[in-house]
């Protein structure tokens, strides 16, 4: 029988304000690295928040408008393809991610990361590794994040049909690697990325 992921538990500090902090769009080949920066409100029970890439598209949309109506505070933030090919992308998400904080109504105490890595931050963080599975805050963020990427694709889907980016979403696909081969490369695809860059004149 495989035996399930042990991990440890989530200690939450005991403070008035704490954030979760995930981002979505550090794999595609396009666009912005998205991130999200949530504080909930305990007296506001959100049900059903888990990782944002086990829920339909459906459900995290319902849940986007739950978070936004129901939160105390959040805040989007974003690195852009121009910084993600200045900075590389583990720094331009760090920086989208220190964007996401600074723009919340209210500043937490406290910010739970998800995965390994903390943006530098003016207040104690905590990385959580598979956190949007674990921790709350985490998953309203990764929801948020994942909404809004998904809806710049599909602005883009609006202005480039030819590129299927409703259905690949900006990740390197085959039919996205196909659509390249056929249309080249956009304005806004991430030219530091190898699929793209050999597309270069």
């Amino acid at each position: 029988m495989k035996k399930t992921q042990e991990f440890p538990a989530i200690v939450y500090p005991d403070v008035p304000f704490i954030a979760g902090v995930d981002e979505v769009g550090r794999g595609p080949l396009i666009g912005d690295v998205v991130t999200a920066a949530v504080i909930l409100d305990p007296n506001k029970p959100i049900a059903g928040l888990t990782d944002s890439k086990k829920l339909s598209e459906k459900k995290r949309n319902a849940l986007s408008e739950e978070i936004k109506e129901k939160a105390l505070a959040w805040s989007l933030g974003r690195a852009s393809a121009e910084e993600i090919d200045a900075l590389n992308i583990l720094q331009a998400t760090m920086l989208a991610m220190q964007r996401a904080v600074a723009g919340l109504a209210i500043q937490p105490n406290f910010v739970f990361v998800d995965g390994n890595k903390i943006p530098p931050l003016p207040m104690p963080a905590e990385a959580v590794v598979k956190g949007d599975a674990r921790v709350a805050e985490i998953s309203a963020a990764s929801i948020l994040a994942k909404v809004a990427r998904d809806h710049d694709m599909y602005a883009l889907d609006a202005q480039y049909p030819e590129y299927g980016f409703a259905q690949h979403k900006g990740y390197p696909t085959k039919l996205h690697f196909e659509k390249l081969a056929e249309y080249g490369i956009l304005a806004e695809h991430r030219k530091s990325f190898a699929p793209v860059k050999k597309y270069l004149k």
